[in-house]
Order: C-alpha cells, then sequence, then structure tokens
C-alpha cells in the first residue's frame, strides 16, 4: 500500500487527524501535486488553525509553483499561528521566508 492510500484509508477513520492529514499533504506537495496538496493543507488549517507547519509548507508549496502572493498571504497567517502558539522557531522561519520572498518582487 503507497503512502496516499495509507494516509487516506487513516483519514477516513479519523478525518481530522492533524499528523495523517499534514502527511498527505506533503505526500502529494513531493508527488508535485500541488492542488491536492493545497486541497489537504487547507483541511489541515481549517480543522487545527494553530499547526504552524501547514501554514509554512503550503507557502513552500505555492513558492514553488510560482505563486508568490498565494505563498505570502498562507506566511503572514502562519506567523500569527506561530505567535498565539508561542512557536517562535516556526515564527522566525516563517518570517525569512516571507522576507525572501518580498525581496524577490
Amino acid at each position: 500500500m503507497d503512502k496516499v492510500a495509507m494516509l487516506s484509508e487513516i483519514l477516513a477513520q479519523d478525518p481530522v487527524n492533524a499528523f495523517a492529514r499534514y502527511g498527505l499533504a506533503m505526500e502529494y506537495a513531493g508527488r508535485g501535486e500541488v492542488e491536492a496538496a493545497l486541497a489537504e493543507f487547507s483541511r489541515l488549517l481549517a480543522d487545527h488553525p494553530d499547526y504552524s507547519a501547514g501554514y509554512f509548507m503550503a507557502a513552500q508549496t505555492l513558492a514553488k509553483a510560482g505563486r508568490n502572493e498565494e505563498a505570502k498571504t498562507h506566511l503572514t497567517e502562519g506567523i500569527a499561528s506561530a505567535r498565539r502558539a508561542g512557536n517562535q522557531h516556526a515564527q522566525h522561519e516563517m518570517q525569512a521566508m516571507l522576507d525572501e520572498l518580498e525581496l524577490a518582487d
């Protein structure tokens, strides 16, 4: 069974499983399936709005696809999420990426 099938099976039984949802999004991103990855990141963040890594990896997926404005939006939301959660490491990583994207414009 491949990872997508395995994670989909987990999510069929537990649709709000953050770890499985994030894993599925990452698997799609790794395969270059941008829209599928973004759909999973969106669902993850709807169910778990303070899952900081979801914002960061969604932004990276968008940036790789050349969708920098959307990436910046995710980073801005992610920075706010990381701040709420007290996750300074994630906050700094996302701020650094946001700064890079803004310099590229």
